[in-house]
């Protein structure tokens, strides 16, 4: 059957869920395969995401990642919204949560680090969960 599909999505495609995207492969793509989208797309990656991932985790998602739209993803098996506080993109999915994730855009880098970080537990965490078959799939 392979392993499940997640999707992290917002709005924009360029900031967070381009995060977890780059986190999730390097910590979780021997339990999922993950993507990232959204309703409307930004010309490059947020520029302060990119340096804090690479910075922390020596990955650089300029070059395995670009911003898209939920209409170029695959079947999804994982709906992963990351607090969009506005109307949050939605797939058809056999599970979905939603992470509450402050957007870090235009803020300090302190404030970029501690998304990066949270992301990195929780996909660890959602790695755990999917591993001991705690989730609805």
């Amino acid at each position: 059957m392979g392993n499940p599909k997640v999707a992290f999505v917002c709005v924009h495609n360029s900031c967070r869920s381009q995060m977890a995207e780059a986190l999730s492969k390097l910590y979780a793509a021997d339990v999922f395969d993950s993507f990232s989208g959204g309703t409307e797309t930004k010309p490059q990656i947020n520029r302060d995401a990119v340096r804090t991932i690479k910075e922390l985790y020596d990955v650089d998602m300029d070059k395995t990642q670009s911003s898209k739209l939920l209409t170029e993803l695959p079947k999804i098996d994982i709906l992963i919204t990351m607090g969009c506080n506005v109307q949050c993109p939605s797939l058809p999915c056999k599970y979905r949560e939603d992470w509450g994730l402050d957007d870090p855009t235009g803020k300090s880098d302190e404030e970029f680090i501690k998304t990066a970080k949270l992301i990195h537990k929780k996909v660890l965490d959602l790695k755990d969960r999917i591993t001991k078959n705690k989730l609805p799939l």
